[in-house]
């Protein structure tokens, strides 16, 4: 029994460290170690799994994720956004932080939103192309557009740590 609490002490200790272990992570770029905590998602979750649901879970997120970085990369107005991004890292990212806002049973292991962003340089206009790539994400997967809302109305207060310019 004691040899088991160590161990469990010694994993719990080692996890915030796994975020940005890179060998951990194939294909990531290591970053400036952080602390990996749920409250860096920037949103709190959802109660109840009401809203996972709506998006069909991990398999919906992946896509929705998917799809708004995809169209982001391709669009001329955001495309040079993500020409120095990490984009093995964001999308993970991105999968965790809406998999833990929306009520999944997911954990958010990447940076805060400020720090995730201070260095990019968004301004209102890339805010505006990035939000309309992920409502048609959220619409090509079926998510009704008033869950849709209630999904962006609980992201919009991060507007202030991500856009900086």
């Amino acid at each position: 029994m004691i040899r088991t609490l160590t161990l469990s002490a010694s994993l719990a200790l080692a996890l915030p460290a796994l975020a940005q272990d890179p060998a951990h992570r194939p294909g990531e770029e290591a970053v400036d170690p952080y602390v990996a905590s749920d409250a860096n998602a920037g949103a709190q979750p959802f109660a109840g799994t009401e809203m996972f649901g709506a998006f069909h879970g991990q398999a919906g997120i992946d896509r929705i994720v998917d799809g708004m970085l995809d169209r982001s990369v391709a669009d001329p107005r955001t495309a040079g956004i993500f020409v120095a991004t990490d984009m093995v890292r964001l999308r993970r990212t991105l999968k965790e932080q809406f998999c833990y806002v929306l009520g999944g049973p997911c954990a958010y292991t990447g940076r805060s939103m400020k720090d995730a962003h201070d260095e990019i340089g968004l301004q209102p206009a890339d805010m505006g192309a990035l939000v309309e790539h992920l409502q048609t994400a959220m619409s090509e997967e079926g998510v009704p557009f008033h869950t849709q809302n209630r999904f962006l109305a609980r992201l919009a207060p991060m507007r202030r740590d991500i856009v900086t310019r």
